[in-house]
């Protein structure tokens, strides 16, 4: 209880209103169909946190909140909830717009430059439900992240302590103005040596070069990165299959759990991050991707003919 009080934001320590920015915060709930493609990964309900960033009621969340929605309810810090739709969501940023097919208590935040946050910087994380359901954190790393289901971001920002409800939550500069969204729970490596629970969160300069075609076409214009199904973890400085998507571009192609990834188109392979960017290199979803995987101690050549990741989607085909 001592912790929790600890971390528990209080006017005093801010300069700007926090019952400003908790207004701004919403709950988002979100039902998937059983047989959506995400279903048996992330669930077919939802629950995470939004929040209000034009008064005309569009709301940035966490892309996975929403991924495939049959419907979607968002609820006001005054109780008051309505339907939503997703407006837009971008699978290469992970962010998500949904716009508030009702009126919304709710003013948008103010929005921030995340390229100014640096290692050491007190921040908040501000869910929905204001000051008990937001935390005091301190920025404990900015820097590249790769997620092993084909995500890369040049430079996420890295948290502490864990916000225990952080999907989509809000991360708050020192003027009150939003500098990021949350997206995951993470351990880092403590000075000591010992795990530090924290969460990642994605950068909102990210935010601004897709935004008006997010809104406008439901995702960015450009071409989609090509997906090969393929999740990967890094054993010991090597890239080791860990999962494959069922019937996905890289099962297709007889790749197994297991396998070392040693090349992509002839060039050695030496991390998540590595791998992804010579993939991508390589062209848009539909190109193929030669491989030399090591198995059982021998050398195996795949060619991997990849799709865009939407096309498992249900729904419009948003990215």
């Amino acid at each position: 209880m001592a912790e929790k009080t600890k971390n528990t934001p209080r006017q005093e320590d801010y300069d700007f209103d926090l019952a400003k920015v908790f207004a701004s915060m919403v709950s988002v709930r979100s039902h998937i169909p059983e047989d959506a493609h995400t279903a048996s990964i992330l669930g077919t309900e939802r629950g995470g946190n939004g929040i209000v960033i034009r008064d005309e009621g569009v709301v940035l969340t966490i892309g996975y909140l929403v991924t495939e929605a049959e419907t979607i309810w968002l609820t006001d810090h005054a109780g008051n909830a309505v339907q939503g739709h997703v407006l837009g969501y971008d699978q290469e940023t992970g962010f998500g717009l949904i716009q508030a097919l009702g009126r919304l208590d709710a003013k948008a935040i103010s929005i921030g430059k995340s390229s100014t946050v640096r290692e050491g910087d007190p921040v908040m994380l501000a869910g929905f439900g204001g000051r008990t359901s937001s935390i005091n954190a301190e920025v404990i790393a900015v820097r590249e992240f790769a997620g092993y289901w084909e995500y890369l971001l040049d430079e996420a920002i890295f948290t502490s302590p864990a916000h225990p409800n952080w999907g989509g939550t809000g991360l708050i500069g020192p003027k009150g103005e939003l500098l990021g969204i949350g997206s995951l729970f993470i351990q880092h490596g403590g000075a000591d040596g010992e795990a530090v629970d924290g969460n990642m969160v994605v950068p909102i300069d990210l935010l601004a070069p897709i935004y008006e075609e997010m809104v406008t076409l439901g995702r960015p214009s450009k071409k989609p990165r090509p997906w090969m199904g393929l999740f990967g973890t890094e054993v010991e400085d090597r890239v080791v299959v860990a999962a494959l998507t069922q019937n996905g571009p890289a099962d297709e192609a007889e790749v197994e759990v297991g396998d070392i990834v040693l090349t992509v188109a002839g060039e050695p392979v030496n991390s998540l991050a590595d791998m992804f960017r010579k993939v991508w290199s390589l062209g848009h979803a539909g190109i193929e991707v030669p491989m030399a995987l090591g198995r059982d101690g021998e050398i195996i050549q795949v060619s991997i003919e990849t799709i865009a990741r939407s096309a498992l989607l249900k729904g419009p085909k948003l990215h």
